[in-house]
């Protein structure tokens, strides 16, 4: 009844980069992700996860051979045999409102990463950073921010009746630029200011090799808690920032010092999709030129989202989480461009962080869950520890 195929060559990969346009035909809340990001995501030369892990993916036919389903399976080596079960993850699902043919996928996935020694699998999830393409869209079915998943509602369903239990919830919060904020952190704010030790500032283009080590300081002493974490080389920093320049503006991108030393960051974009949605999943020369008109001309896109935000451990618990939060708050209110933030992936374990955004007054408007599946069903199954 169902043929399983392995993307392999030109046809099979054009077959999984397409198949989200049948599952989603009549669902106007669904952004069509940029096929070069998908494509990047299984490029060895363009994706450093392939030095120390492997992929393979599948797509799922009918037997009419129509392409009812896809699939990917990957694992890293230097992180998946640390967790108390080898765990390797899947991701990019997408399916028809079918269990069979889903388990069907789940199970090829399964056994790929059972081969390759895995006792466990994580999904959906990223063959990458987290910041991109992980967890299940379980609430908020609004068009989804750059690189978040967003997936029809059945989807829960089909995840949960294989097996799949919740590892952590990851929330987005919205804050609406012209809202009050917290007196407390006002005060907060300027008694950091007063004391001349902290200073808050954004970025400056023609500094931005500063800004990259500023960055990888502050990024690899906050997450370094963080299970398999691995320090981000300067080369790795200078490429994001980068690779952010086309559509950076500096007043969105903040750093936070103590003594003249990168304490904090809040970086935020513009959402891009709000433009994207315009190119059909296709950042070619003319979807380019489209962007680029767009993001020019085109106003009516008025949110932006932080993409990271961190505060090294030392530092933490001073109240210079909201205070640069105020800062760049102070400054984007002057320029009557934006109307939103919001604010992506804050995990359900870092109880820190979610507090800061309900105290800004943020409010959840999307919920994504990721999933564990222990192949040997007898073990127990442990949700991800909570950060105070």
């Amino acid at each position: 009844m169902f043929n399983i195929i392995e993307v392999n060559n030109k046809h099979t990969e054009v077959e999984f980069i397409q198949l989200p346009f049948s599952i989603y035909k009549y669902d106007p809340n669904w952004i069509a992700p940029l096929k070069q990001d998908i494509q990047k995501v299984f490029n060895p030369a363009k994706n450093k996860y392939f030095e120390h892990g492997e992929c393979a993916r599948w797509i799922l036919m009918d037997e009419t051979n129509k392409t009812i389903g896809r699939i990917a399976a990957f694992f890293n080596k230097k992180t998946a045999f640390s967790e108390e079960q080898p765990t390797g993850g899947c991701g990019f699902f997408e399916c028809i409102n079918n269990q069979q043919s889903a388990n069907f996928l789940f199970d090829t996935a399964k056994k790929w990463l059972q081969q390759n020694g895995m006792d466990a699998m994580d999904g959906p999830i990223n063959f990458g950073e987290r910041n991109a393409w992980w967890g299940l869209l379980v609430d908020g079915f609004t068009p989804a921010t750059y690189q978040m998943n967003y997936n029809p509602p059945y989807y829960k369903v089909l995840f949960e009746s294989y097996g799949f239990k919740d590892y952590f919830q990851q929330y987005s919060y919205s804050i609406h630029v012209n809202d009050a904020r917290p007196e407390r952190y006002k005060a907060i704010t300027e008694r950091l200011k007063k004391s001349g030790d902290y200073t808050f500032r954004h970025i400056e283009k023609p500094k931005l090799r500063q800004y990259a080590e500023d960055f990888r300081t502050i990024f690899n002493k906050t997450w370094k808690f963080l299970p398999n974490f691995k320090e981000m080389s300067q080369d790795q920093a200078w490429k994001l920032i980068q690779s952010f320049k086309p559509v950076m503006i500096d007043y969105l991108a903040w750093f936070g010092y103590y003594k003249n030393e990168p304490v904090a960051m809040f970086i935020m974009l513009p959402e891009l999709n709000g433009w994207f949605k315009h190119l059909k999943g296709n950042l070619n020369i003319w979807g380019m030129l489209k962007f680029l008109w767009l993001k020019t001309f085109d106003t009516s896109n008025r949110k932006i989202f932080g993409i990271i935000f961190g505060v090294v451990p030392e530092h933490q618990k001073k109240g210079l989480e909201g205070a640069i939060v105020m800062a760049a708050d102070e400054v984007v209110r002057t320029k009557k461009r934006w109307d939103e933030i919001e604010l992506v992936w804050v995990g359900d374990f870092n109880l820190r962080m979610m507090k800061t955004c309900e105290i800004l007054g943020g409010k959840i408007v999307k919920t994504h869950i990721t999933y564990r599946k222990l192949f040997n069903e007898a073990k127990e199954f442990k949700r991800h520890p909570a950060i105070e």
